[in-house]
């Protein structure tokens, strides 16, 4: 088995989430191994629409309402507590030093909302306290009476990798024990929708399959999608779903939207995060790419797959199921493969259009092996974790 260069072991022990298809770990497996997309047809887009309905994969109305007044805040609890509650019946137990990171974009989006556009700016000082992004975290600490670091990171939709990696990097340097790493995206308001839309980025008029066809043709774009995903990282070498072996983000500091074509910060991002992780690109068995069905960044990936992993399996991205979840993108998408280590299958998209030869289809039998998670960031913020098999398996 492969070590990273500092031969410190990091390991996924737990991992819990809300996304589009529920309040749960098991609702998100069931629902991607079915191959139905979490996106509906949703109303109450009137306001920003020509049609009231849009394509949409939101997080539902849920959690325990003790947890706060808004989807946020419960989301962000209810995530974290089913990792902390997985991990423990995995055998893990909390280290001397426990922290938190937060990986994220926009906040409280809903509450902020009503703030302004329902409430006059007129709340009580509790109710004000609730829209901080502090909060659920804090609540969480004091819940499970964690003392160790406690921040936000964001890299827009390169957020869940950019948490990993710093909660990687806190294990390594002996600043903690154990990391959860949350990552949230409760956004999809019409003012946050429509000006992704008018970007030639997000598709909401066709339902997920016809309009997010990552690495096949006729795509249009992503399917706007939310969720809250925690995953306990812990220095325990055993018990896990999978290793965190290393990883890299560069920047293209190129365009506030577009990639560099000349691609040489995303190279540069993928070269260095393997040489971190002491992986050859040879071993490589997949890429779980940031495949968001826009032309760039699958033009992009396609590219770096097919010149750097020749010999990997295949390639696959969750988004035409789960949506695109924005901040929260790379950890829905990084549960996922450690559940495909757990499960021995890939619960990858069903194909529909002509695409790339190596394209995963549908659920499919896992080839065993290290797994790339490249994420692309608005603004050129790029990423890649590198995964491998748990310690045992």
């Amino acid at each position: 088995m492969q070590q990273n260069h500092c031969g410190t072991t990091t390991t996924v022990s737990g991992i819990g989430a809300v996304t589009g298809y529920g309040w749960g770990r098991k609702y998100l497996w069931e629902g991607v191994t079915s191959g139905i997309p979490s996106g509906r047809l949703t109303a109450g887009y009137g306001s920003a629409f020509d049609t009231d309905e849009v394509w949409l994969s939101l997080v539902p109305d849920g959690g325990d309402i003790t947890d706060g007044r808004g989807r946020f805040g419960r989301a962000v609890r209810a995530a974290v507590r089913e990792a902390i509650e997985d991990a423990t019946d995995r055998g893990w137990r909390p280290g001397e030093v426990v922290g938190i990171v937060h990986a994220i974009v926009l906040g409280e989006v809903d509450l902020w909302r009503d703030f302004y556009l329902v409430h006059g700016m007129r709340r009580t000082r509790k109710q004000f306290i609730e829209l901080m992004p502090s909060t659920p975290l804090t609540m969480m600490m004091r819940e499970h009476d964690f003392h160790g670091p406690c921040m936000g990171v964001t890299a827009m939709c390169a957020s869940g990798n950019a948490g990993l990696l710093t909660a990687k990097q806190w294990i390594d340097s002996g600043m903690a024990t154990d990391v959860i790493v949350v990552a949230t995206d409760i956004s999809a308001t019409p003012e946050n929708i429509k000006p992704f839309v008018d970007l030639g980025v997000c598709v909401a008029d066709r339902a997920p399959l016809d309009g997010c066809r990552p690495f096949q043709d006729g795509s249009g774009g992503f399917i706007v999608g939310e969720a809250s995903v925690a995953m306990v990282l812990s220095s325990a070498p055993s018990g896990g779903y999978a290793r965190v072996l290393g990883g890299a983000m560069t920047q293209d500091a190129h365009h506030v939207i577009s990639i560099d074509p000349s691609h040489a910060q995303l190279r540069r991002c993928w070269t260095t995060g393997l040489a971190s992780a002491g992986v050859h690109p040879l071993d490589v068995a997949y890429l779980n790419a940031h495949g968001p069905g826009t032309r760039q960044c699958d033009t992009a990936e396609a590219l770096l797959f097919d010149e750097m992993l020749p010999a990997a399996a295949g390639v696959y991205s969750f988004k035409p199921l789960t949506g695109h979840c924005q901040g929260a993108a790379a950890a829905v998408e990084v549960a996922l493969t450690c559940l495909a280590y757990d499960s021995g299958w890939i619960p990858a998209p069903p194909q529909v259009a002509a695409g790339h030869p190596r394209l995963v289809s549908g659920l499919a039998r896992r080839v065993r092996g290290p797994v790339v998670k490249s994420s692309i960031g608005m603004g050129g913020n790029n990423s890649i974790i590198v995964l491998d098999e748990p310690i045992g398996a």
